[in-house]
């Protein structure tokens, strides 16, 4: 019924020919000139040369809009994510948007602010039909996802990038946390470092566990003993990890800092500048991060960069290789991309 009522409004509301006309006027059905423009392949092709012309004629715009009403289908795909701020969430969306352009599909945007209720409520309100897809990275790892299961054949699609749940098996895009996170621990610790402090926002979370066992695993091999006071839980406020950084650094005298994410770094520059500590002559830092600007920053930032654009490019494909069925994908598909450590002078000795 709304659908119908939406239909006689956007057709009163249109000035220049509609699609009845037009079949009107070729003296054909409506529903051979809509399957026309959709392209069907039951459309002989002169027949479909002669409606084009005479809609090119007649400067006959077809509403796919409303076209994608009558299939169900909405052509567009959600992306859930954490936040926005984080540079590598920024250049993952671009990617995912590529790819969806190629398929003439739009995208919607999902911000959780790390608030598992939050996803929960997208989701949900993802299935009145809003989004023909979703590709998500999580935020309630720590939560039940079984509402996720509980959709049973009304779920629709789902592709996971970066943060992911282990125990709902659907496609993945991820990259290799843990051999990135060893190979950053093993750089300061080759720099000279024997304190390094581990600064994670969610330990929880697959890559928060993922990396931090990288960083363990890697304070072994060098026979470096393991504190656990070095693993400091921080949060999504530049507020209280100003607070939380700078007692690290007064209290623990770290050498070395890991950030598991970009802001900790920031937080570790910002703390240093308030307390008169350089950066890398009293501490070393490294980080995970897409920012492009870290070449720029005084000192200029040793990262572990993922390859974000291609993060969300990939994840995006595998969706629509669901959605398209053009060819089969496992449920339980894991993607694995390769990051890059980038040396800068955050680490010099």
């Amino acid at each position: 019924m709304l659908l119908e009522i939406y239909l006689c409004f956007t057709e009163l509301q249109m000035d220049r020919i509609n699609i009845k006309k037009l079949a009107e006027e070729l003296n054909l059905s409506k529903s051979t000139v809509s399957r026309a423009f959709r392209d069907n392949d039951d459309i002989k092709a002169d027949t479909k040369a002669r409606i084009l012309a005479k809609a090119k004629e007649l400067n006959y715009q077809p509403n796919h809009y409303a076209s994608n009403l009558r299939e169900q289908k909405s052509r567009t795909i959600a992306i859930i994510v954490p936040e926005l701020a984080n540079n590598y969430f920024s250049q993952a969306i671009h990617g995912i948007e590529r790819i969806a352009r190629e398929h003439n599909y739009h995208i919607l945007i999902y911000v959780t602010d790390d608030d598992y209720q939050k996803e929960v409520d997208f989701i949900r309100h993802l299935h009145n039909g809003r989004a023909d897809g979703i590709i998500m990275s999580a935020s309630g790892e720590a939560n039940n996802h079984s509402y996720l299961n509980k959709l049973g054949g009304k779920r629709l699609p789902l592709v996971f990038f970066d943060r992911v749940y282990e125990d709902i098996d659907v496609p993945r895009v991820v990259t290799n946390d843990y051999d990135s996170s060893f190979k950053a621990t093993e750089h300061l610790i080759l720099q000279g470092c024997e304190k390094i402090a581990y600064l994670v926002v969610n330990k929880s979370l697959s890559i928060g566990k993922t990396r931090m066992q990288g960083y363990i695993d890697a304070l072994e091999k060098y026979r470096i003993k393991f504190d656990d006071r070095y693993i400091v839980d921080c949060s999504n406020s530049y507020e209280e990890n100003d607070v939380i950084v700078k007692e690290v650094l007064k209290d623990l005298k770290p050498d070395g800092i890991f950030a598991s994410v970009e802001r900790l770094a920031f937080a570790t520059y910002y703390a240093c500048y308030d307390l008169k500590l350089e950066i890398p002559k009293d501490l070393k830092v490294i980080s995970f991060s897409s920012l492009e600007i870290a070449p720029l920053l005084n000192p200029s930032l040793t990262t572990i960069t993922q390859p974000a654009t291609d993060i969300g490019g990939q994840a995006a494909q595998l969706l629509f290789n669901l959605l398209e069925g053009e060819q089969v994908v496992s449920t339980i598909q894991e993607v694995v991309l390769k990051s890059k450590l980038f040396i800068r002078n955050s680490t010099n000795k």
